[in-house]
């Protein structure tokens, strides 16, 4: 059991880390290049995350979390 963990861990935690990177991109603040430094137009805006804005938030944190146990469980097992 432990001989499959350790060869299915390493592809397992590639391609979560590929997602996640995916998933962070594709997540848009409409800030534009400005945000780089510091500046925003307006930061009294608030809006409510809906449709597949609100998917790709949520699979983020999904995608964030198993990563994390992915490699929690890659360090108990070596």
């Amino acid at each position: 059991m432990v001989e499959l963990i350790l060869t299915v861990l390493p592809y397992t935690q590639a391609v979560l880390s590929i997602l996640l990177i995916v998933a962070i991109l594709l997540q848009q603040t409409g800030t534009g290049m400005g945000a780089l430094g510091g500046a925003s137009q307006d930061e009294s805006v608030h809006y409510t995350r809906r449709g597949a804005e609100k998917f790709l938030f949520q699979a983020t944190i999904v995608l964030a979390v198993l990563f994390v146990v992915s490699a929690l469980i890659a360090l108990v097992v070596a």
